[in-house]
């Protein structure tokens, strides 16, 4: 049921795989909500929208602005692709100049929103292959932890002194209807859903639910200030996620695939960046459960029933 409310949020890339789940959510909530974005959405079910470039300030959304309860900036180039130089330029200016331009915004507002929710990666951390990392952890080394560094200093730089900043360094992030899941169970149904390269690196994961409700509680949580790592409590290795996959979609049987064919099928057919499912890092979220955040799907067996398990039954 909806309830009722005068709140209004800013999702700028808000029609994307998050940015569509969290309209939802606070729409359902009883919120107003304005979507930015280049594309229109296909259902008005997300709110008003506003189109945005991703890069300079219009006097339109500007005033979509000006007196918003919560800005949420979830904009950026996808980096599931391969990484040609054209593409990886790409994907840091369409960061870094989102934050700008909102940052931007936030400045010439008369009444500028009280919290600005901001989206981070886990990937910032590196691909460790035995250490946990929290919020304390150092960046690690590579292009994306280049960009993610580059993203969150531009964040820094933009964010208003009036207004509270929020980072969610989110992990990977499952749905039933979008991200990479839906392509993992269609292989699994095929048998194809063993272990990936010896099935020893980490998987952080996020049911898209959660990711709804921290997103939620960064902005009513006036506590909330700063990193957080938007992740479930118990990371699993890629050879533990693949099995409880199989388990809760009754498939007893998958090929693995080595690293080499993942490498070969990424480049050839994929057009992606094989080392999205080659290498991993297991994040915990510390600074999250110390504000008390309560997730509602812990535990990768209880998330997967829940977003395969119907569909698993009528397979």
């Amino acid at each position: 049921m909806t309830e009722t409310n005068d709140k209004h949020a800013v999702i700028a890339g808000g029609t994307g795989f998050l940015g569509q789940a969290v309209a939802g959510h606070l729409l359902r909530l009883g919120w107003r909500v304005t979507v930015l974005s280049r594309q229109k959405p296909r259902s008005a079910s997300w709110g008003d929208w506003l189109a945005w470039d991703g890069r300079t300030v219009a006097a339109q959304w500007l005033s979509a602005i000006d007196g918003a309860d919560a800005v949420i900036n979830l904009a950026g180039r996808t980096v599931d692709c391969r990484k040609t130089p054209d593409r990886c330029d790409e994907i840091l200016r369409s960061r870094e100049d989102s934050v700008r331009a909102i940052g931007e915004a936030m400045r010439r507002c008369v009444q500028p929103p009280p919290v600005w929710v901001q989206a981070g990666t886990a990937h910032i951390y590196g691909d460790p292959p035995e250490r946990a990392c929290d919020e304390s952890t150092r960046p690690g080394h590579g292009l994306a932890p280049f960009v993610a560094q580059r993203w969150e200093a531009a964040f820094q730089e933009s964010l208003p002194a009036s207004t509270r900043g929020v980072v969610l360094r989110t992990s990977f992030v499952i749905g039933r209807t979008g991200g990479a899941l839906p392509v993992l169970a269609r292989l699994a149904r095929l048998g194809l859903g063993g272990t990936i390269a010896g099935g020893r690196q980490w998987i952080s994961w996020l049911h898209l639910d959660d990711f709804c409700g921290i997103a939620q509680q960064a902005i009513d949580d006036t506590a909330m200030q700063g990193v957080y790592n938007a992740t479930a409590p118990e990371a699993e290795t890629n050879a533990l996620f693949m099995r409880a996959l199989r388990r809760t979609l009754h498939r007893p049987i998958g090929l693995p695939a080595p690293g080499w064919l993942v490498r070969l099928g990424a480049a050839t057919f994929l057009d992606t960046d094989p080392e999205l499912v080659l290498y991993g890092r297991k994040v915990t979220p510390r600074r999250l459960l110390d504000a008390g955040y309560t997730f509602a799907f812990p535990t990768l067996s209880d998330a997967l029933q829940d977003l395969l398990g119907r569909t698993s039954k009528a397979a």
